[in-house]
C-alpha cells in the first residue's frame, strides 16, 4: 500500500543526557511524578519571557497521581510515537496512562539544559509540520487533531563536506543541479534530472491515504480504502500506463528504480545512498521507495522548505504533552515497568518497579489494553517467558538491529564563528567506505544559528554524532569508569571533533568549549534502555518488513521504530496514530478525521 511512505524520516538520533532521576534518600527509592487529569498542576511553565516557550519545570518530588493504579490504556514509554498514541487516544475520551521511567518525557526527541545551554538529545532535522490536509506529515496531523502547535524557523540548505568538496546545498528543483555541475559534472545532472522526473510524480500515489487515517484491523477498508479510493484512483490514471507501472514499485527497493532508470552516475548513487541511510538506517538497496520518494517531494519540489522548531526539539514534546493533559491524560514520570503481567494469555497491566508512586502501588490495570513504546527487543524482555509463543521469540531475537551512536555536545562562545553559520553540516569523508561504515559520516547540527535563545547570548550550542554506525561490540562489557572505556571513548569521539572543526573554522577552539559531553553505545543504551543502543531494527525492503502493531498477546500492542512503518519521527508519530485508532471504534476514528477536515 502507500502509505509505507510514512516511513520516511527527518533526523536521526537519539537521547543520552537524560538527567538523573530525583531519589528519595528516606525510602532509597525513585519518586515517580504524576501530571494528573483534572489537575490545575501541569507540571509545565514559561522558561523565557514573551516567546509562548513552554518547557519541562524541575519536578518536585510532592507531585504525584491522586487517582487509582488503573487506565483504559496503559502507554509504556513517552517518546513521540508513545506520546502520539497516547494524546489521540485521550482526544478519543479514553482514560490514558503514560508511564515514563525518566524525569522527562520525549524519548529520542527530549532536550535537556546544563549552564544555560539547551540542548536537543536527538533530531535535529525535520520538514513538513507546517503541512496541512491528506498529504500533511503524519506528526503534523497529529497536532492538528489535537489543536497544538509550535513556532518553526524555516531554511533550505545545509552545508556538505564531501570528497569532492565542501559546498552550501540548497534543497528545491534547480538549486542542487548547479552543486552537481560543479562538483560531479552534467552526467550527473543528466540523471538528476531524469531521476526526480521519474519519481516526483510517483509521490502523489506514496501521499494518496493520509496517515491519520490508518488502522490496524479490518476498519481501514472504511477509514482509509472506500473513503481515500476515488482520489487514489485519480492519482494513478494521472500518471498514465508509465507512471502507474512505476508505482507497483513503491514498496521495492529504491535502487531498482535507480537501475531501471540506468542511473550509474558515482556521485548520484553516493548521494541517494547518503539519504537513504540518514533517512532509513539502510542505503538505497535497502529503502523502500515510498520512503524516499516522499522525501523527494518534500525536499526537490517548488517552494520546499526545511523547518526546525524555534525553541528545540523539546518544543514537539512540549506541544504532544499540552495535548495529553488538554484531553485529561495523565503522563507519570520517573516510574519505571519492569514486567508487562499477562493473565490467561491477555495482557492486563504493568508492574512497577519497586512498588514505585509512592510505594503505595506496584500494579496498574489496563482495562483495555497495554501499548509498548520500546523496542521490540525491549519489549520481548518485559513479558513473562512462558506466555509468549517460541515462534515470535526466535523471530524478534533474529531480527538483524541497527549499529548504535557516539554523540558530542558542546557549548561554546561564538567570538571568532562566522555570523551565517549553517545549522546543518553533513561530513562524508569516504564514498569508498560506503556511508554505513564506523568513523565515516558525521552530522553537526547547530540550532543556535536559528534559534539563539538556546543558548545564552553570544553563545552556541552544537550536537554532532555518527548516525547510527557505532558498533556495540567495541563497548561491551566495559566498565564505564575504567580508564579503558574513557580512552576508548577519546579516541572514537575524535572523528566527531575534526568534523565540528572542520565545518567552524579556524575562530573554533575545543579546549575554549564550556560545556563538552561526549556519549558512546553504553550510553545510548542505559538512558535510552535500548537493546545494545541500537537505532532500531536493520529491514531491508525486499528481504524483510517492519512488524504491525499487534502481537501473539491480546491487548498487547506496539508502536515506535520496531513496528511499521519503520524508524524516523514521521514513521513513529504514524505507528503511534495507527495503535490509537486501532483502538476505538470505526465511528470515533472517522469522526476525528471528519473533525480535522482530511
Amino acid at each position: 500500500m502507500s502509505f509505507m511512505a510514512l516511513s520516511v524520516s527527518c533526523g536521526i538520533a537519539s537521547p543520552l543526557f537524560l538527567q538523573r532521576p530525583v531519589y528519595d534518600s528516606k525510602n532509597k527509592c525513585r519518586i515517580p511524578t504524576f501530571f494528573a487529569r483534572n489537575s490545575s498542576t501541569t507540571g509545565f511553565e514559561s522558561s523565557s519571557k514573551g516567546n509562548g516557550y513552554t518547557s519541562p519545570a524541575t519536578i518536585t518530588q510532592n507531585q504525584t497521581f491522586t487517582g487509582k493504579p488503573e487506565a483504559d490504556v496503559v502507554v509504556i514509554g513517552s517518546g513521540i510515537a508513545g506520546l502520539c498514541c497516547a494524546s489521540l487516544l485521550a482526544r478519543y475520551g479514553q482514560d490514558v496512562l503514560v508511564l515514563e521511567s525518566h524525569d522527562l518525557p520525549g524519548g529520542a526527541a527530549h532536550s535537556f539544559e546544563i549552564k544555560g545551554y539547551k540542548f536537543d538529545s536527538g533530531p535535529s532535522l525535520f520538514s513538513g509540520f507546517q503541512s496541512r490536509g491528506p498529504q500533511a506529515n503524519p506528526l503534523a496531523q497529529v497536532l492538528d487533531a489535537l489543536g497544538e502547535s509550535f513556532p518553526c524557523a524555516t531554511y533550505d540548505s545545509w552545508m556538505v563536506y564531501i570528497p569532492e568538496g565542501d559546498f552550501l546545498s540548497r534543497i528545491g528543483p534547480t538549486e542542487f543541479l548547479k552543486d552537481l555541475q560543479t562538483y560531479a559534472g552534467l552526467d550527473a545532472v543528466r540523471e538528476w534530472r531524469k531521476l526526480l522526473d521519474a519519481v516526483l510524480p510517483l509521490s502523489t500515489a506514496a501521499m494518496a491515504l493520509p496517515p491519520l487515517s490508518i488502522r490496524g484491523d479490518w476498519g481501514v477498508l472504511s477509514t482509509s480504502g472506500a473513503r481515500y479510493a476515488p482520489s487514489l484512483l485519480k492519482s494513478i490514471v494521472q500518471m498514465g500506463p508509465r507512471g502507474a507501472l512505476g508505482a507497483t514499485k513503491l514498496l521495492r527497493p529504491f535502487s531498482e528504480v535507480m537501475d531501471s532508470l540506468e542511473l550509474k552516475d558515482p556521485f548520484v548513487r553516493n548521494w541517494v545512498d547518503l539519504l537513504s541511510f540518514l533517512l532509513a538506517g539502510v542505503k538505497s538497496d535497502g529503502i523502500l521507495s515510498a520512503e524516499i520518494i516522499y522525501m523527494f517531494s518534500e525536499w526537490y519540489k517548488p517552494g520546499c522548505c526545511l523547518e526546525y522548531p524555534l525553541n528545540g526539539s523539546g518544543a514537539i514534546v512540549d506541544a504532544l504533552v499540552r495535548g495529553l493533559q488538554k484531553f485529561n491524560g495523565r503522563l507519570s514520570l520517573r516510574s519505571h515497568v519492569e514486567n508487562i503481567i499477562v493473565e490467561n494469555g491477555r495482557a492486563i497491566g504493568v508492574k512497577l518497579r519497586g512498588g514505585q508512586v509512592r510505594r503505595k502501588f506496584k500494579f496498574v490495570r489496563a482495562k483495555k489494553a497495554v501499548v509498548s513504546n520500546g523496542s521490540m527487543w525491549d519489549t520481548l524482555n518485559l513479558l513473562p517467558v512462558e506466555a509468549i509463543p517460541e515462534s515470535y521469540q526466535e523471530k524478534v531475537k533474529a531480527t538483524p538491529q541497527c549499529e548504535s551512536f557516539m554523540h558530542l555536545h558542546l557549548g561554546f562562545d561564538a567570538e571568532g564563528i562566522r555570523e551565517d553559520l549553517e545549522i546543518h553540516h553533513i561530513v562524508v569523508n569516504d564514498w569508498e567506505r560506503g556511508v554505513d561504515s564506523d568513523q565515516n559520516v558525521v552530522l553537526i547540527s547547530v540550532p543556535s544559528a536559528l534559534s539563539p535563545n538556546l543558548a545564552p547570548k553570544g553563545k552556541h550550542i552544537l550536537h554532532a554524532y555518527t548516525p547510527g554506525t557505532e558498533p556495540f561490540e567495541l563497548w561491551e562489557g566495559l566498565d564505564r569508569r575504567s580508564s579503558e572505556y574513557k580512552e576508548l571513548k577519546a579516541q572514537r569521539s575524535e572523528v566527531m571533533w575534526k568534523a565540528v572543526e572542520r565545518a567552524l573554522g579556524p575562530g573554533f577552539d575545543r579546549e575554549k568549549c564550556e560545556v563538552k559531553l561526549v556519549g558512546t553505545p553504553l550510553t545510548h543504551k542505559r538512558f535510552l534502555r535500548r537493546n545494545r543502543g541500537t537505532y532500531g531494527p536493520a529491514i531491508k525492503a525486499g528481504k524483510g518488513s517492519f512488524p504491525g502493531h499487534s502481537t501473539p498477546i491480546s491487548q498487547l500492542f506496539c508502536c515506535g521504530d520496531s513496528t511499521f512503518p519503520g524508524i524516523g519521527v514521521p514513521a513513529v508519530a504514524a505507528s503511534g496514530a495507527i495503535v490509537a485508532n486501532t483502538l476505538v471504534s470505526v465511528s470515533q476514528h472517522s469522526q476525528l478525521l471528519d473533525a480535522v477536515g482530511i
